[in-house]
């Protein structure tokens, strides 16, 4: 397959997260309905369709197989409207929503989940004190820099934690700018996001001090389950400056 490539210059935001972006109008009105359509749409004018209707119904398959893999205290990051910190909750373990969009986090909250407005680069609850880690649903793009993300992560977990993360079903490696589209004429602002198909997940994830434990498919969804292994120093990360801004 072919792998692509792609930068955009953008203007960095506090924290590098997109955080207007996502509490703008298309999300929060897709998730209180529950459906589509909704998509990330690029500068050149290409749509990646954003699957609200599974984000918002229970878990699947593919799903179970994750939640299979957790272990300790979870750690949800964009967590959107809850259905795996639900399924957690629901079989008493410990889980941490995080997502940026106010509604995404009353929705997880409404579901029995425990969810916090925050973004991952900033403060967070348990920090270095979490035995999972979830990236899924296309999170490895947030903050439109994989490396930064996964370092960010890595000063998350406890000694011997994982990362369970989800690959595009492509393979691909773009850094670009994107707005959320509601397919009618709405556009949210601009923000900095990342596809990483599984090829390049592992490399991002090799060259960022991660060892790949086992990666598997299921229903055409990639998943990898990785664990940190340079040394942390803990210093704090600082968010991403999205590729092309002004340094």
């Amino acid at each position: 397959m072919t792998t692509v490539t792609r930068t955009a210059a953008t203007t960095p935001e506090p924290r590098g997260v997109p955080a207007l972006a996502w509490r703008a109008d298309p999300y929060a009105s897709a998730l209180r309905t529950g459906r589509g359509p909704l998509f990330l749409h690029r500068t050149d004018g290409w749509l990646l369709p954003l699957d609200v209707q599974r984000w918002c119904a229970g878990t699947d398959t593919a799903d179970e197989s994750v939640l299979a893999r957790c272990h300790g205290a979870v750690l949800d990051i964009g967590c959107g409207p809850g259905r795996l910190v639900a399924a957690l909750a629901e079989r008493g373990r410990r889980a941490l929503g995080i997502d940026v969009t106010p509604a995404a986090v009353a929705q997880t909250v409404r579901r029995g989940g425990t969810a916090l407005c925050r973004s991952v680069f900033e403060p967070l609850p348990g920090e270095r004190r979490w035995d999972t880690a979830l990236l899924m649903d296309g999170n490895i793009g947030i903050g439109g820099a994989p490396a930064a993300l996964l370092e960010r992560v890595a000063a998350l977990l406890a000694p011997g934690g994982r990362l369970l993360v989800e690959a595009a079903p492509v393979e691909v490696d773009e850094r670009c700018e994107v707005r959320l589209d509601d397919g009618r004429g709405t556009l949210g602002a601009p923000f900095p996001w990342a596809r990483v198909g599984r090829g390049a997940l592992l490399r991002h994830a090799g060259a960022s001090g991660w060892r790949a434990v086992r990666s598997w498919t299921v229903d055409a969804r990639h998943f990898a389950e990785l664990v940190p292994v340079a040394p942390r120093d803990h210093t704090p990360v600082e968010a991403p400056t999205p590729p092309g801004a002004a340094q």
